[in-house]
């Protein structure tokens, strides 16, 4: 809750301190910036987007040049965190994608990662069958293997970046609500968070699912979606940790993602596309509240993974916030060069999310970043004034 013995006044105040956000404060503080980050819940915690571990992280990425480099950097730094925090956070199990025919071909993908250096494979169906005979895809499917991806314990990163940031003098506001965002001058911002009013030179909105909260301070075209993921017990040890790899799935009927059975708590299983649509400050509906909850994984399972659809050992329902092209909004925002937007992430931003930090840290403080940003423009979703660089 807010706390009205400490310092009201601050180089930057992050709100949203859950992936981004929490990534961002540490990036800012380690560089000595007097940082508050505020948070309306206890980071890491179940209602934003990054509960019910693990995360995937993939280097051949959809999206070109800009994503698959920010993908390694991603890497660089979660390696990084691993090393400060004596943590384990990333795991190599390796990643395959398959899909049909159909939905698309995997070279566009393949010629820009293996232009960044990154090792993919390309397999046909009866090589994927051969290497993880839990998978049941038919001959028209195709595979894109990349053996140094693997997935993240995003709950751990969240709390490692966490304590280092407040082991280097982050202030953080938890269980605090922030009710009002003002801008005086273009040059100094006051947050009302709480009962309390605090200042500050710059402000970084990483607020999530709940970006409409912001309105009309800042309007983004993001939804807030309810998604379902499931673990599933599995019939043998093809499925474990070590044996199998996490994976997509892109069908005609819904595309999907998941991970090994990591100690035996089942395989997990999401699905990308569909999902309720959600507004803040509605009540959330638990896993199961829905019977496709279940329906949409088992599908899935029996079509493609039918060693893996076993009993349903548990059930959990995230956030997505979802632009309309599922690109991030990483820019400033539209009126105010001191306030930076970090939102939008559709689902897959979290293995970002190290990257997003240190690249939002390098634009408070040096109002520039070597990584290219610019298919992150909040421009793009303006039809009166596009850019064509990123600037701020």
């Amino acid at each position: 809750m807010a706390d009205a013995g400490i310092p009201k006044s601050y180089e930057v105040i992050v709100i949203g301190a859950g992936s981004m956000g929490m990534s961002a404060g540490y990036h800012l503080v380690k560089r000595g910036v007097k940082t508050l980050l505020i948070d309306a819940f206890n980071p890491p915690h179940a209602h934003g987007s990054h509960h019910g571990e693990p995360r995937l992280i993939r280097h051949a990425y959809h999206g070109g040049d800009a994503y698959v480099r920010l993908a390694l950097r991603a890497d660089d730094k979660w390696r990084e965190l691993e090393a400060l925090s004596g943590e384990k956070l990333l795991e190599r199990s390796g990643v395959l994608n398959v899909a049909t025919e159909a939905i698309g071909s995997f070279e566009g993908r393949v010629q820009d990662a293996r232009g960044n250096g990154v090792c993919v494979e390309l397999l046909d169906a009866a090589e994927i069958l051969h290497r993880w005979p839990g998978f049941a895809v038919p001959e028209d499917f195709r595979g894109m293997y990349e053996p140094n991806a693997g997935y993240l314990h995003s709950e751990r990163c969240v709390a490692a970046y966490r304590r280092l940031a407040l082991e280097a003098g982050a202030v953080l506001l938890t269980n605090t609500l922030v009710r009002d965002v003002k801008v005086a001058g273009n040059a100094f911002a006051f947050v009302a968070a709480g009962d309390e009013v605090y200042h500050a030179d710059n402000i970084i909105l990483c607020a999530g699912a709940w970006f409409r909260t912001l309105e009309p301070f800042v309007r983004l075209p993001i939804r807030s979606v309810r998604k379902a993921v499931g673990w599933f017990e599995t019939r043998n040890d093809g499925f474990r940790a070590g044996a199998f790899p996490g994976f997509t799935i892109g069908t005609a009927e819904g595309g999907y993602y998941g991970f090994p059975d990591i100690g035996g708590a089942g395989l997990k299983i999401g699905r990308h596309d569909g999902g309720a649509e959600w507004t803040p400050g509605e009540s959330f509906p638990p896993f199961g509240a829905y019977p496709e909850d279940e329906a949409d994984l088992r599908q899935a399972l029996n079509a493609y993974l039918p060693g893996a659809a076993g009993k349903l050992l548990r059930g959990a329902a995230c956030k997505y916030e979802m632009t309309p092209d599922e690109h991030f909004v990483i820019d400033a925002h539209p009126a105010y060069p001191n306030v930076l937007l970090a939102g939008g992430f559709s689902g897959h931003g979290f293995k970002f999310a190290s990257a997003v930090g240190e690249a939002l840290a390098d634009l408070t403080v040096d109002r520039s970043t070597d990584l290219d940003l610019s298919p992150f423009s909040y421009w793009r979703f303006d039809e009166t004034r596009q850019r064509l660089d990123f600037q701020i």
